[in-house]
């Protein structure tokens, strides 16, 4: 590994960007983790001898993403505004979200999974409810679903503003076979407290790589944070690990080598396998920062009498 020096860490040589550097030390490279692998663990008196450089690059690299999507605390903050479409593209790297929010009055304000279908797709069809094709036997599609235009236009009622029991039309509530509009006294009777939620709520489409939001999300900004797989993007120039992890790298290599090469005896391959979990166990640990002060505050209030 290459150390640099404190002029290059904090002003980049009087480069630019300034910050290019910041924070760097507490990772190491995928090209650094690879090197050392082969200088270190493989050899004529290692275990592992033999082996090309891309299949070990090629296991690195799968434990790094297995460490983003388990182990990790690094989570990314992706800040966008919605557009009309109320659709927001998901990035490249993602995999699964953390936290979707809505970011308005300098307020962060935590948006709520929608559990209804609010998209979907549509075809064409005649009026024997046939399916319309084009010359080249494509099925036909119009621009939105009834679905997607009746959110698009504002127009779905939601579950989550208790909009869900109508009678000819208007919102309301049924009580002992009487209907009931505009009970403005108190809660409003029949509040599904499980969904109730006035912020706008969302929808993911993972297939078509998008959020989808309700109408009142048009022109608002929309703050992601999600887990990413840590790859960068395909450049392998940039892919990093935390030096924590980087003897559970070197096992998890090691394992997936040997596991999959010939003629290696089943104790060699069971006692890698107890390695790589000891040292995941261990790094998950210490990466966990647990401080006594954090605990300190959240035990100040459990003596508060709940009104």
């Amino acid at each position: 590994m290459a150390y640099i020096s404190q002029y290059e860490y904090y002003d980049n040589n009087g480069n630019t960007p300034q910050d290019a550097n910041w924070g760097s030390y507490q990772y190491i490279s995928l090209d650094d983790v690879v090197n050392n692998f082969l200088l270190m663990y493989a050899g004529n008196h290692s275990l592992v001898n033999n082996e090309e450089r891309y299949k070990i690059i090629f296991h690195a690299k799968r434990a790094i993403q297995e460490l983003n999507y388990d182990a990790f605390k690094e989570i990314k903050i992706l800040e966008l505004s919605v557009a009309d479409s109320l659709r927001y593209v998901l990035p490249s790297d993602y995999v699964n979200w953390v936290r979707i929010s809505l970011y308005k009055d300098g307020w962060l304000r935590p948006l709520t999974e929608n559990i209804q279908a609010i998209s979907s797709n549509a075809y064409l069809q005649d009026q024997q409810g046939n399916i319309l094709f084009d010359q080249n036997g494509n099925i036909l599609r119009p621009q939105y679903s009834d679905i997607d235009y009746d959110r698009l236009m504002g127009l779905k009622k939601s579950i989550y503003l208790n909009q869900g029991n109508q009678f000819h039309g208007q919102a309301g509530w049924c009580m002992d076979g009487m209907w009931y509009f505009d009970y403005n006294v108190g809660t409003p009777f029949g509040l599904n407290t499980e969904t109730a939620n006035f912020n706008p709520t969302f929808k993911i489409d993972k297939k078509a790589g998008v959020i989808n939001f309700d109408s009142s999300m048009a022109g608002e900004l929309c703050i992601l944070e999600y887990v990413s797989d840590g790859m960068e993007g395909g450049d392998n120039s940039l892919i990093t690990v935390n030096k924590l992890f980087e003897s559970y790298i070197y096992a998890a290599i090691e394992y997936e080598l040997l596991s999959s090469k010939f003629n290696v005896q089943e104790y060699v391959i069971n006692r890698c396998r107890k390695k790589r979990k000891a040292l995941l166990g261990n790094a998950k640990i210490r990466i966990s920062n647990i401080h006594p002060g954090r605990l300190l505050m959240n035990l100040r209030g459990m003596d508060k009498v709940i009104k």
